[in-house]
C-alpha cells in the first residue's frame, strides 16, 4: 500500500472546481499528520488507511464529504464531529462546499491523531456516543393520480395492499420526490409495472 495513490490525483482532478481545493486540503492534512497514513480507492472514492480504514472523503456535484470511521468513540472537546454512521454519505462534517465549512487545521489534525492513537490502543476510545433518537417518520399520503392508476389494475392493487408499510413507503417516497412531472409520471408507470409483478421498489438490490 502506497502513502500516495495516483488514482486519487485523477479523482480530484475530475471533480468540480469548488471541490478540488477541499479534497486536496483534506489529503494534505492527513499526510501531514502522519507519514504512516496510506491511501487507496474503495467503492470509487478516496480512503485513508492506518491499520485498517481511518477516514474517507468524496466529492459530488455540489458538495464534498469527509468522515472518520469509528468516530462515535472519539472524544470531541471542540464539538465539531457530527454523530451518526460515518459510512453514510454525510460524513462527520455535513455538506462541505468551501474550506471554511471544515474545522480548523489544528482541530482536524487533533482528530486525525486521535484516530491513529485509537487504532494503536483501542482502550483509548471513549464510550460510544448514542445516536440521536429519530422521531416517527411523517406519513406520506397516496397521490390521487397513483391511487387511480392502481384502481385500474386490480392485480397490482391487491399486491400493493399486501406490502408492508415500509415497502409501500419506498414507492410513495420515490414517486413524490420526483423533481419534474415527467419523471413523476414515468416513476408511477414503472411502479405500477413492478408492483403488478410482485416486486418491491428496491427489488434489484435484494
Amino acid at each position: 500500500m502506497n502513502q500516495y495513490d495516483t488514482r486519487i490525483d485523477d479523482y480530484i482532478g475530475k471533480k468540480a472546481p469548488f471541490a478540488q481545493p477541499i479534497l486536496a486540503h483534506i489529503r494534505q492534512l492527513m499526510h501531514a499528520a502522519s507519514p504512516l497514513i496510506t491511501e487507496t480507492i474503495k467503492w470509487g472514492h478516496p480512503f485513508f488507511e492506518y491499520k485498517g480504514v481511518l477516514a474517507n472523503m468524496a466529492g459530488f456535484k455540489e458538495h464534498c464529504v469527509f468522515g472518520f470511521w469509528g468516530s462515535s468513540t472519539f472524544a470531541d472537546p471542540h464539538g465539531v464531529i457530527q454523530l451518526g454512521d460515518e459510512k453514510e454519505s454525510a460524513g462527520n462534517f455535513g455538506r462541505i462546499t468551501q474550506l471554511a465549512d471544515l474545522p480548523g487545521d489544528a482541530i482536524l489534525t487533533e482528530i486525525i491523531l486521535q484516530a491513529i492513537a485509537i487504532k494503536d490502543d483501542p482502550g483509548l476510545a471513549a464510550p460510544k456516543k448514542p445516536k440521536p433518537a429519530k422521531g416517527p417518520k411523517t406519513e406520506i399520503l397516496m397521490p390521487d393520480d397513483f391511487a387511480a392508476m392502481l384502481e385500474r389494475e386490480p392485480k397490482a392493487l391487491a399486491i400493493y395492499h399486501d406490502f408492508s408499510p415500509s415497502k409501500k413507503r419506498e414507492y410513495l417516497e420515490w414517486i413524490t420526490e420526483a423533481k419534474t412531472e415527467a419523471t413523476r409520471q414515468k416513476r408511477m408507470e414503472t411502479a405500477l409495472e413492478w408492483i403488478a409483478e410482485g416486486k418491491t421498489r428496491n427489488w434489484k438490490y435484494q
